[in-house]
């Protein structure tokens, strides 16, 4: 059970098993379902780790479970139709063992995982739905012309509501409870890296606005969730020896996550596929990437 939860509390680049449990918490406040499903997806990554003869380490820290859990959010919120539980658990499954793969490959490189399986499974999932009948997509995912697309930034931004959805979406909720939990989950985990979350969403939001971004993304956190992934693992988690620039390296990739965030949701939209974390993986693997040769960054 404890690594089930650590493996919740890895979607944030933290191991403790009581965050995972506020996590959790927050996810179920929002939406029940979303919550049953957390959970089993952090059971069966956990599981498909310690079957497969898995190092018991990272087991035991949840490095095999919160692929999984994003993975199961995503397609539930994703896919529709009677098999939408069944597929999102399996590719909570597959999310694991996608994992495993990466980490081989990766492992010389020195540079994390990070979330790229569950990029990888949950797209493949959706762009399945063109051609195979069992995976029914949700109407909110359309392909979009690029053409007639309009730029809206019109109406108010609600700051606080956008505050507290920034960290909600980076588990598929906007809820100002769920935001609170959340917060409290990773202030419980080091305070350090509550301020940095706090820092990180506040920098999005702020250049984002700066540069013109619809309101109603903005206020939504989707601007944010990315940024608060990236300065948690830019100036803190993966910044171990301390360097002299750490934290000015991480508002840097916020600020970098808010135009990645923007440009990939273009690239993709003609594909009606999500940006998810990938503004996050980007930004994160260039900096701990020049750090090799950058070593002050």
């Amino acid at each position: 059970m404890s690594a089930s939860l650590k493996g919740i509390s890895q979607v944030m680049l933290i191991e403790n098993a009581i965050t995972g449990l506020i996590i959790l918490l927050a996810i179920t406040t929002f939406s029940y379902t979303l919550g049953i499903i957390a959970l089993l997806s952090a059971f069966i990554g956990t599981f498909i780790g310690m079957i497969g003869g898995a190092d018991k380490q990272s087991v035991n820290q949840g490095l095999f479970g919160y692929n999984s859990v994003l993975t199961g959010i995503s397609l539930t919120l994703f896919l529709i139709g009677p098999y939408q539980f069944i597929i999102a658990l399996a590719g909570a499954g597959l999310a694991a063992i996608l994992t495993a793969a990466m980490m081989h490959v990766m492992k010389n490189t020195g540079i994390p995982v990070l979330t790229i399986p569950f990029i990888i499974m949950t797209w493949f999932m959706i762009l399945a739905s063109y051609r195979l009948k069992v995976f029914r997509l949700t109407s909110g995912l359309v392909p979009q012309d690029l053409s007639n697309w309009e730029l809206d930034i019109t109406g108010k931004i609600d700051w606080t509501e956008g505050a507290f959805n920034g960290i909600g979406q980076i588990f598929f909720v906007h809820s100002t409870l769920s935001g609170v939990l959340l917060f409290i989950a990773v202030f419980f985990a080091g305070w350090k890296l509550g301020l940095y979350a706090v820092l990180g969403n506040a920098v999005a939001l702020l250049v984002s606005y700066m540069l013109g971004g619809e309101h109603t993304l903005i206020y939504m956190g989707l601007y944010g969730y990315n940024a608060i992934l990236t300065i948690l693992a830019v100036s803190v988690v993966f910044n171990t020896e301390r360097h002299r620039f750490g934290l000015l390296s991480g508002i840097v990739a916020v600020a970098l996550t808010v135009t990645f965030t923007a440009s990939i949701a273009t690239w993709l939209l003609p594909y009606g596929l999500p940006a998810l974390t990938m503004p996050f993986i980007l930004c994160t693997w260039i900096f701990l990437g020049a750090r090799k040769v950058l070593p002050n960054l």
